[in-house]
């Protein structure tokens, strides 16, 4: 839930020497988690495992390690464990207390900056492990090392126990067992399938290392090993698409002025679609607002392939001057560079900023790709041949803009007709909801607050831009709509500074038609303005599925669980109350001559006497809601329930867009049907 309650706090008028708190150890993580881990929801929770299992791929960076174990245990606690060094465990020449209680309670200590122990390191961007211990309301560390092993165990980040050695052992390494702490998070169950996507990264950005992970609660487990690297990465998410060329491989190292050593390793290859996924990572760290490392591959890039297309094709193929934009058509691209000593920066703080990174990486690829081209002359000529259709398409496109500017359908100072504005023009507080159909958008329009809420309704679904050109793209009358009312502009015109609403809320039905509908709308976000996503301002609404009601009392669900749950506590204390079965749910709504009643659900009468006077309500869409269930249900900030739309790990979600909107379709079906339990009443 989200609240929009602006109201200041009371606030002590004294300020004065007692209002300045110090506060010590890791109490600052406990007072504002989210600064230290974005937020205390599902996202922050799998970020505690990101964070040691960082620990353990710096381990692996520094040649270490070569097996990491992850298992989520019943009791919802997870441990880690690495082959590694293990903490060392001595007196600390500062604290005069053992290293591993160091480690373990103090933010920003570790062997991490000590460039003797790790020359490039993944956790620098974070707090580590410290921040882990300080939101588990337990944790133990047992560390393997120097053939004997040994324990401590910590509560909400202090130590309760003292390094104690607990015995022998041939082994080396760090296990650490943290739970975390249910009074700080809005959960604390782990998701076995969003913690394969970031170890499934890890392994294909670090080739030596084996990551195994196990759920005991499910009794799943998942191993993760590619010895191909960043090759067997690139067919990973370019697994739905039609290969154009073969992979690309580009290796090479530079000194940098501290004399530390920069590594580039770089994966690339073309496929026949229109869309490009360019993914880089920094020491591990998936920058997802680019920097300075990918701007040194676009530009050699562009100029290696436009200096043999000039040289070696003398033009006999290329009718128009190439561009940047026209190599970027069917580009998949993994860029993974080690960096000894990062700078962050952007809005989400993972856009590289050294600048020396950009020509390292801009002379090693045009060096690497020229040799390429050279020794590989059919699939540079397929390259180029490819880019010069997208270039042909570009003019077609240009010539697309041009007249839709004309027709002011792209400028900022005409809005769309159908768009039902909000009196509020400060991006801070509007939303906009780009509502399926003119029934939902109709009910919205009549129960939003107009103070600061827009209602865009699109009429049926848009195109699916990963299987078009941009001219076709800008020709799609919704897609201009949208444009036009979001203000930014589009692809390379975008500009995120000139978005009219805070909040973008895509919003249709809980169906299979609903979810295509939300599906299309984000791979047109994702490809062509992606910073609203990373920028944190794209969002999904969640209307409910049912409506449990029993006298003057109701309750809306979002999903089987809480229907239950309010059933439950319908029934408490009538004996002779009978929960419907599975089947008795199917057969809700299913005569098609039926008359729907004011709550728009059928009850028949044999399940209204079993149930005791509660009804169920199963709506089918949001326009059989009227605009006051609308506004209780799905539009008031102080109880709606809105999902915020993230990139997550990068090369899922690539992955994932290319599988569901593109040509294959035998991926697509592994897809559905690995999915189909979370998937009701699919009509194919």
């Amino acid at each position: 839930m989200e609240n929009h309650n602006n109201q200041t706090e009371n606030l002590n008028p004294h300020y004065n020497e007692d209002s300045i708190k110090v506060l010590e150890g890791l109490e600052a993580v406990r007072k504002r988690p989210a600064m230290y881990i974005g937020d205390i929801g599902e996202r922050g929770l799998h970020h505690l495992i990101q964070e040691v299992v960082d620990n353990s791929i710096d381990e692996a960076l520094a040649g270490y390690c070569t097996n990491i174990i992850v298992t989520l245990h019943k009791d919802g606690s997870c441990s880690v464990y690495d082959d590694g060094r293990g903490i060392p465990v001595g007196p600390h020449p500062v604290k005069k207390i053992s290293t591993l209680e160091v480690v373990m309670c103090t933010l920003h200590a570790g062997g991490k900056f000590d460039k003797s122990s790790y020359k490039v390191s993944g956790g620098l961007h974070g707090v580590g492990v410290s921040c882990v211990n300080a939101l588990s309301s337990e944790m133990k560390v047992v560390v393997y090392r120097e053939g004997k092993s040994y324990q401590q165990k910590y509560e909400m980040g202090k130590p309760v126990t003292k390094v104690e050695e607990i015995g022998n052992t041939r082994k080396t390494g760090t296990l650490i067992r943290f739970s975390p702490d249910e009074t700080i998070f809005k959960t604390v169950q782990f998701k076995f399938s969003k913690v394969t996507e970031r170890l499934r990264e890890l392994a294909f950005l670090n080739p030596a290392v084996t990551i195994n992970l196990h759920d005991e609660a499910e009794n799943k487990s998942e191993s993760f090993h590619y010895e191909g690297g960043l090759v067997d990465f690139i067919n990973y998410i370019d697994v739905s698409s039609n290969k154009h060329t073969k992979p690309i491989s580009i290796f090479g190292t530079a000194a940098n002025d501290a004399g530390g050593e920069v590594q580039v390793e770089i994966c690339l290859q073309y496929n026949d679609g229109f869309s490009e996924n360019v993914i880089s990572y920094v020491n591990n760290i998936n920058t997802i607002e680019g920097g300075t490392h990918v701007t040194g591959f676009r530009t050699a890039l562009t100029r290696t392939l436009n200096t043999y297309a000039s040289d070696k094709m003398n033009g006999s193929k290329v009718k128009v001057q190439l561009t940047g934009e026209d190599f970027k058509e069917g580009l998949s691209a993994i860029i993974s560079i080690k960096v000894p000593e990062p700078q962050f920066e952007g809005q989400t703080k993972t856009k590289l900023g050294n600048g020396e990174v950009e020509g390292m990486v801009r002379s090693i690829v045009a060096e690497k790709l020229d040799d390429y081209l050279e020794q590989n002359p059919n699939e540079a000529k397929r390259i180029i041949e490819k880019a010069a259709m997208a270039a042909e398409a570009r003019l077609r496109a240009r010539q697309a803009r041009d007249m839709v500017r004309r027709k002011n359908a792209l400028e900022n100072t005409t809005l769309p007709g159908k768009l039902a504005d909000c009196s509020s023009s400060n991006p801070l507080e509007t939303e906009i909801y780009i509502v399926e159909g003119d029934s939902a958008g109709g009910s919205a329009k009549q129960g939003r607050d107009r103070k600061f809420q827009a209602i865009l309704p699109l009429k049926g679904k848009i195109l699916n831009v990963e299987k078009a050109r941009m001219h076709k793209i800008l020709e799609n009358e919704e897609i201009r709509t949208i444009i036009q009312a979001l203000g930014t502009g589009f692809a390379e015109d975008f500009d995120i500074a000139k978005l009219r609403y805070g909040k973008i809320i895509l919003m249709a039905d809980a169906d299979v038609d609903g979810a295509h509908i939300k599906t299309l709308l984000l791979t047109l976000i994702y490809n062509y303005m992606r910073d609203l996503i990373v920028r944190g301002n794209l969002f999904i609404a969640m209307p409910p599925l049912y409506k449990v009601k029993k006298s003057k009392k109701e309750v809306y669900c979002y999903n089987e669980e809480e229907r239950e749950k309010a059933i439950l506590e319908f029934q408490s204390g009538d004996p002779k109350a009978k929960i419907l079965t599975t089947e008795d749910y199917e057969n809700m709504n299913t005569d098609d001559n039926e008359s729907e009643n004011e709550e728009n659900a059928v009850i028949s009468e044999a399940q209204e006497i079993n149930m005791r006077g509660i009804s169920i309500s199963r709506f089918k869409g949001l326009g059989e809601m009227n605009p006051e269930q609308l506004w209780e249900t799905t539009m008031n900030p102080d109880t709606r329930t809105l999902m915020q739309v993230s990139i997550g790990e990068a090369a899922e979600s690539a992955r994932i867009f290319q599988m569901l909107m593109g040509d294959k379709v035998e991926p697509r079906r592994e897809f559905i049907e690995a999915n189909a339990k979370y998937v009701k009443n699919l009509d194919t």
